[in-house]
Order: C-alpha cells, then structure tokens, then sequence
C-alpha cells in the first residue's frame, strides 16, 4: 500500500509551479470531441483524472497521444463507440459530460452511474433535464444512463434551480452545434466556465456572455480542431498559499493568472496572509502578521470555492480566537475534521447555518458548520491518517506539514487523481515528503 511519510513542523519555505487545473483539464479533452479535426491541449497535469479521461476516450476509439511534454492531440474523427465503459477508478465523473458530447455524433450514447468524492449528493438531474430541453430522451437503468435523438438537437431555454458548473458545461455541449439560438439563466461563471467558453469560441462556436449570469449561444452547423493551454490550477494555488501561512512559511507558487484566485485572496488578507505578485504568473505567499478569527462562508464563484475551504481550514486551527466555517455549496464536506481533531485541533460541527448567505441546506440536519478554536499545536499520531477524498487530501498534506513530528498519510490515490507529482514538486522546498510503500494489514 502507497502512502506518504511527512516530518512536519518547520515553516515552508520555497518555490513551486502549479500543474494545469484538472477542473478544466479533463473537460477540455470532451469539448475536443466536438471538432471536425484534432485538438491540441498544452499544460497538460499528470494526475490520475486525466489518465482516467484519456483512457475512457481511447475506448470509444479516439486517438490521442502526446506530441510534447505535456502536450496532448485529440483526434475525435477516429470515435467508434458510444457506449461508455465504467472507469478504472469508478471515481470520475466525466461520463455525464460525455454523454451530452457524443450524443452531437450518435443517435444513441450510454454511460455508467457516476462516480466522485463523498461530499454530498452531487445530482445528474439538470443534466438530464437540460438533455431532455434539447429534445432527446433520456432513459436511466441501474446501470446508467441513456440518451437517444431522433434529429439534430433544437436550442432552447434554460434557467438552473441552482449556478451548477456540470451542467453549465453540459448545456454549452449540447447547444453549440444545436439548431437555433439557446439561453442559459442562474450560470455558473467560473474562471473554468469562460476558459471552455473560449475554447469553444476558437473551435468555430458562437457564444454571447450577458449581464448577470445568462449565457446565450447561437448554434452552428459544424466545430473545427484548435490549440488550448490549461490554466493554472487555483485551487492548487490556494492550498500553497494556505501552507504558507500556517507554516510561517514563504513560497512563491509560478504558473497561475491572479485574477482567477478571487476572493480567496482578501480573505487570505483578512486572516492575516500576505503576498506579493513577482511576476505576470507568479505570486509569493507568506504571513503577515498575527493570524486573526474570520467567518468564512463558501459559495459559487465569485464567492469563496468550496475546494478552498479544506485547507483554509488548516490555516484556521493557527488563528488566535473562534473561526467559523459555514459550507453552503456541499452538505457533506467536513469529515476531514476527524483527522485534524486527532491531530489536536479543536474543531466541532453543526447543523445551524451559521453564516448570513442563502442555504440550500438550512432546516435539513446536515453537519454543514464548523467552528475552528485556535491556535493549536498539531501534533503527529502514530497510527496512519486514511485520505478520504480528493480536496480533503492535500488539506491532510498540509496538516501533516505543519504538525511536529512524523504523520503517515494512507488512501493517497485519492490526492493523486487532482494533483500531479506532489513529492518531488514538494520536496524541492524543504518540506521532508516521501513515498513509501507500507506492509499490509493483517
């Protein structure tokens, strides 16, 4: 069994370049699968969701294969397939993208049940009911799900009951090459929302951004190849610059676009964080005085992302007073609390909301609060820490950097299908991280 050994407990100081945001990465490869010729994507991360992507596309017979370090070709003219097999991992959810994308080239497209973290229901509904809106059937088995078209999908008109990412990227599959003129009402308008926008436009689409959070397309008969670099990846960023802080430490992070990071950095101000831009892609992060309580309320982006709350968590346990956490986006985000409890953190849970936003889950029992008591001093336990989920994991990274003495980190695969080359990238800054290979359990 693989895990990860730290010796934590000294400020982290150096630099790192952020790998290509798989929140991006892995549904630019489905949007190459809309062209007539073949897509090169560049900055292409090394984690476990791409191999999985690649591997569910190769499949259903496109060719891929990579032309440089980094750098891969998609040619979706060789597809063969529609039926969508199960991933290795059975942790990606990228079929329920794929099934809006392959349903532009086949009159029938099939997908397993999807997969994910445990952080909360994470419904396919509007994904469904957007698929339906374009005027296909949809058929769900215990199995999967099923989508059949008759004719050429027709636009139509959306509103969300809620901003989701997933099936805003679904609607753009679906109206881009659809007859007609589509709206889509309540978007969501994530950096990784406007960069697929883009790479839509450059693929032939026509694609209007309106006030608020509409987004209208004007369907065309045909998409061509193009050329797209990935993004840094934010939440990435946002978990360096979090290990910076609460280490006491000083890393400059390279490869990522500061307008995208938001909010994140006025809170990482308001707690007490500094940093400076050093360069048109590079920022260096450190703490800047004493670390102060804040009430953090995650959201839709502009709002504070949920995948930043994890580690933002780290940084709390070092702030002197109560911190108060209130997660509206997932119910189900905060069982990591359990490791950092072990860790000697004082950290509780409710069901209240306690914060000011709107609440998808007020009155509904879920753990969906937490208050953070600090600071603390973590303290590395014997027995390994279990990584429960993807975001969840790199904030355990972070824990074990900060905690004195040596933790062992289990379930790593879970941290490695979001994140690339976590040892080397962290041992080239004075973190002592390596990976070993534990003996069974009996």
């Amino acid at each position: 069994m693989k895990a990860y050994k730290i010796e934590g407990g000294r400020p982290i100081k150096g630099e790192i370049t952020c790998l290509g945001a798989k929140n991006f990465c892995t549904k630019a490869m489905v949007c190459a699968l809309l062209g007539d010729g073949p897509t090169t994507l560049t900055n292409v991360p090394p984690i476990g969701d791409t191999k999985i992507t690649f591997d569910m596309l190769e499949l259903v017979g496109v060719d891929l294969k990579y032309t440089g370090e980094n750098q891969l070709q998609i040619n979706p003219l060789t597809i063969n397939e529609s039926n969508i097999a199960m991933p290795d991992s059975g942790s990606n959810r990228i079929p329920i993208l794929l099934l809006s994308a392959l349903l532009q080239r086949f009159d029938e497209v099939r997908v397993p049940v999807m997969g994910g973290c445990s952080i909360g229901a994470r419904k396919v509904d509007f994904h469904l009911n957007a698929i339906k809106k374009f005027g296909a059937e949809v058929i769900e088995t215990e199995d999967g799900f099923i989508a059949k078209k008759r004719k050429r999908l027709k636009g139509t008109n959306i509103e969300l009951p809620y901003p989701s990412v997933g099936a805003t990227e679904t609607f753009l599959y679906l109206s881009v090459l659809a007859e007609g003129t589509s709206v889509i009402k309540n978007a969501a308008i994530e950096p990784e929302i406007f960069e697929l926008i883009t790479m839509l436009r450059s693929m032939g689409a026509i694609i209007f951004n309106s006030p608020g959070r509409e987004i209208r397309v004007v369907g065309v008969p045909r998409l061509g190849g193009t050329l797209m670099h990935i993004l840094g990846d934010r939440i990435e960023t946002a978990s360096w610059a979090s290990l910076a802080c609460a280490s006491d430490g000083d890393i400059t992070v390279h490869g990522i676009r500061p307008e995208i990071l938001g909010n994140f950095l006025s809170y990482f101000r308001q707690v007490g964080g500094g940093f400076e831009l050093v360069g048109p892609k590079s920022i260096r992060f450190f703490r800047a005085s004493e670390l102060q309580p804040i009430i953090l309320e995650t959201d839709v982006y502009p709002g504070f992302s949920t995948d930043w709350q994890q580690p933002f968590a780290i940084l709390l346990t070092k702030a002197a007073g109560i911190s108060v956490v209130h997660e509206t986006v997932y119910e189900n985000r905060f069982g990591y609390l359990n490791a950092l409890k072990k860790l000697g953190a004082q950290v509780q849970t409710a069901t209240h909301c306690l914060g000011e936003l709107p609440c998808r889950y007020k009155g509904q029992s879920h753990h969906h609060s937490a208050i953070i008591s600090g600071p603390t001093r973590l303290t590395a336990i014997e027995e390994p820490l279990l990584v429960p989920d993807l975001r969840a994991g790199l904030a355990y990274v972070i824990a074990a950097a900060i905690a004195e003495g040596e933790t062992i980190l289990t379930g790593i695969h879970n941290i490695e299908r979001g994140y690339g080359d976590i040892v080397p990238r962290l041992s080239k800054m004075n973190l002592n991280i390596e990976k070993v290979e534990l003996e069974p359990v009996a």
